[in-house]
C-alpha cells in the first residue's frame, strides 16, 4: 500500500496497513530549523541549510531524504508571495524585524530568539468602518502565487505521496486579529461586531478566490485543503460558543462550503487549544479533519473525543504532547505516551499520527526518534 492510498483510507474512516504518519505534511505540522539541523545530524543524513516553510516561526520544509527515512505519507506544498513582494529584514537593535504582504510587522531577538513576534498590527488603530474599506488587501489571484504549485504537486504524487495544499494566509478570524491587535480584537468581539463582519466577509472572498483558482489548476492533485483559525485556550474557548456560532461559524461554512465544490477534496481545520465545545459546530461548518488534538487541553481526552466525534471526524494530530512530554520527557516516557495515543484514536480509521502542532527547538533527535519508533510498533492495524 502506498502512501497516498494509506493517507486515503485514514480519512474514508478505515483502517489501512497502518496508521498514516506526518511530519512536515502540513504548514502545523512542520519542524523548528534547530531540530531539524539535529535530527538530521542523529541520522547521519547530508548537512545542507534548511528551506524555511514558515519564516515568523522558523520552521524547516522536511526534505526528500528524510521524509524517506521517516516513511512520512503527505507533501506539503505552499503557494508563493504575490510578485513584487520580498521580505525585507531590518535592524532594530537587540531585534532583527521584518513586515509581511498584510502590513503585519513581526521581529525576533537577536540573542537567543527562536521566531517572531506580531508587533506591528495595520489596523490598530481604525476608528470607523471607512478604514477598514480603506485597507489593502493583497491580490489572492497574483499570478505568481500558482507559479510552482502544479510542479510541486505533481512531484509528490509521482511519489505516491498524499498532497495536502495550503493558503496565502492564516484564518479569517485569525487575519482579523492580526491586523487589528488582540487586545481591539476582543474589545470588537464585545462591541464592534460591524468591523469584524466587514473584515471577516472580505477574507471569505479573499480566500474563496485564491481557492477557486488553485483548486482549478491543481484540484486533480489535491487530497487535503488546509484551513487554519485558533479558537481555544489552555483552559477554555477564546471566547463564547454564541459567539462563534453567531460571528463566525456562518463565514467558516460559507467558505469551507465554497471550497469543497471546487474539488473533491478533504477539509483540514486547525485550532489549537480547548475546542471541544465547538467541536460538533466545526462539523456543521463543514470540517472533515481536526488538527492538532491538543490532548493536553482541557476536555481534550482522546478516548473521549473518538468515542463522541469519531464517526464524524478525522484526527490529525494527538500522537504525542509537545507540551509536556516531547521535549523534556525521557524517551521511555515519549514512547508510552505515543502508545496510549494510538491505543486512542486509531481504531477504525480516522486518524492519521502527527505531533501536537510543530516540533519546537528544544525537542532531542532522540525524542523524536523515540516518537516515531513507537508509530512504528504501535501503528500497525
Amino acid at each position: 500500500m502506498n502512501s497516498r492510498e494509506r493517507v486515503m483510507l485514514a480519512l474514508d474512516h478505515q483502517e489501512p496497513d497502518h496508521v498514516p504518519f506526518d511530519l512536515g505534511g502540513t504548514s502545523v505540522s512542520l519542524i523548528h530549523l534547530t531540530a531539524y539541523q539535529n535530527l538530521r545530524q542523529y541520522l547521519n543524513l547530508p548537512a545542507r541549510e534548511p528551506q524555511v516553510a514558515h519564516l515568523a516561526e522558523q520552521l524547516a520544509f522536511v526534505e526528500e531524504d528524510l521524509a524517506e527515512w521517516l516513511e512520512t505519507d503527505v507533501v506539503l506544498v505552499i503557494p508563493q508571495p504575490q510578485a513584487g513582494f520580498e521580505f525585507v529584514f531590518r535592524d532594530e537593535g537587540d531585534y532583527e524585524a521584518y513586515t509581511d504582504e498584510w502590513g503585519i510587522g513581526w521581529r525576533k531577538p537577536k540573542q537567543g530568539g527562536f521566531y517572531y513576534d506580531m508587533y506591528i498590527h495595520p489596523l490598530a488603530n481604525a476608528e470607523k468602518l471607512g478604514d477598514f474599506k480603506t485597507f489593502k488587501f493583497p491580490d489572492p489571484v497574483d499570478d505568481h502565487r500558482f507559479r510552482s504549485l502544479r510542479r510541486d504537486a505533481g512531484a509528490a504524487v509521482e511519489r505516491d505521496k498524499a498532497v495536502a495544499l495550503t493558503g496565502p494566509c492564516s484564518g479569517i478570524l485569525e487575519m482579523y486579529a492580526w491586523t487589528r491587535g488582540f487586545e481591539q480584537f476582543y474589545v470588537d468581539l464585545a462591541i464592534n461586531h460591524k468591523f469584524i463582519a466587514y473584515m471577516l466577509d472580505r477574507l471569505v472572498e479573499f480566500k474563496g478566490a485564491f481557492w477557486q483558482r488553485a483548486l482549478a489548476e491543481i484540484g486533480d492533485l489535491v487530497d487535503v485543503v488546509l484551513e487554519y483559525d485558533d479558537l481555544g485556550i489552555q483552559q477554555s474557548l477564546m471566547f463564547s460558543p454564541e459567539t462563534y456560532r453567531k460571528v463566525v461559524k456562518p463565514r467558516h461554512k460559507k467558505l469551507f462550503s465554497f471550497i469543497k465544490q471546487q474539488a473533491p477534496i478533504k477539509l483540514f481545520f486547525h485550532s489549537c487549544g480547548a475546542v471541544r465545545p465547538l467541536i460538533g459546530d466545526l462539523i456543521g461548518a463543514g470540517i472533515d479533519i481536526l488538527n492538532p488534538v491538543q490532548i493536553s487541553a482541557a476536555g481534550m481526552d482522546p478516548r473521549e473525543l473518538k468515542q463522541e466525534f469519531g464517526r464524524d471526524l478525522v484526527f490529525w494530530g494527538g500522537g504525542v504532547d509537545t507540551q509536556r512530554v516531547l521535549g523534556m520527557a525521557t524517551p521511555a516516557e515519549v514512547k508510552e505516551d505515543v502508545r496510549r495515543n494510538i491505543e486512542a484514536l486509531a481504531p477504525g480509521g480516522g486518524f492519521v499520527f502527527a505531533a501536537v502542532h510543530d516540533i519546537q527547538a528544544n525537542v532531542p533527535p532522540e525524542n523524536i526518534m523515540a516518537m516515531w519508533d513507537a508509530w512504528k510498533v504501535h501503528g500497525v492495524y
